[in-house]
């Protein structure tokens, strides 16, 4: 029976690269995960395509989505995006479907009534530990998160433009000061992957992958194929307290 895959977390925690290293080191269990191509308002990124990356189009355009009920629309980290429905049902009629994307968009899907009764296997990808979130929590979590993010969103911009603008900065600290927020939903998830090589790290670019990168690669393979992940962790609602991102 045909499943839904949910791969999610925090902007830069290294989700694009984790499923980039399934397709190109495990063509056999990325062919039959097709990605669910969602609408967005935000610009395209270097190296993103229209139609492939996401359906990239103004905010009217988005916005005007809501009126066709086949479309759930979810504002997240000062983009909209919206889900078409109607083809991931379709989807799912015919094989196993991929979300990879925010926790806002992955919490709509794992919500929807109409998937209740489809197999799904949600995956958070997240930055820390729930032992090394028990250990900071003692003094700042939300600023520790918030720096910890802030580094690797500049670094992959850096990466990506080669500079950072004023335009860059200021989606860089929104999508920051939102991941300890994030982390929030981690405990919704079946399972959570700790990579601590984000989507900055030289370690998915080596060619043989090392560090989390690998690490993080073995367990995803192991949950899609059903099997032990001795890695991954499952996370109970208190891991991230809620008082640590008011």
């Amino acid at each position: 029976m045909a499943r839904l895959v949910i791969i999610s977390g925090p902007s830069g925690v290294g989700k694009t690269p984790l499923h980039a290293a399934l397709v190109r080191l495990r063509p056999d269990l990325a062919a039959g995960l097709e990605k669910l191509v969602l609408f967005n308002t935000r610009p395209a990124r270097p190296g993103e395509r229209d139609g492939v990356d996401y359906h990239f189009r103004p905010r009217p355009v988005v916005e005007a989505l809501s009126a066709d009920a086949r479309y759930a629309l979810v504002e997240a980290r000062g983009d909209l995006q919206a889900v078409d429905l109607t083809a991931l049902t379709e989807r799912l009629r015919h094989g196993d479907a991929l979300f990879e994307g925010n926790p806002f968009v992955a919490g709509r899907l794992i919500d929807a009534q109409g998937f209740a009764a489809i197999p799904r296997l949600a995956i958070f990808v997240s930055p820390l530990s729930a032992a090394e979130i028990s250990e900071v929590r003692r003094f700042d979590l939300a600023s520790f998160v918030t720096r910890l993010m802030r580094g690797k969103l500049e670094r992959r911009t850096m990466l990506q433009k080669g500079a950072i603008g004023a335009e860059d900065r200021a989606t860089i600290e929104r999508r920051a000061a939102s991941a300890l927020a994030e982390l929030g939903h981690a405990h919704r998830f079946d399972r959570v992957i700790v990579n601590h090589d984000g989507e900055d790290s030289d370690h998915w670019r080596l060619g043989a992958l090392v560090g989390d990168a690998r690490r993080s690669l073995a367990t995803l393979v192991a949950l899609l194929e059903g099997r032990t992940a001795p890695d991954a962790e499952r996370w109970s609602e208190g891991t991230v307290p809620e008082s640590a991102g008011a």
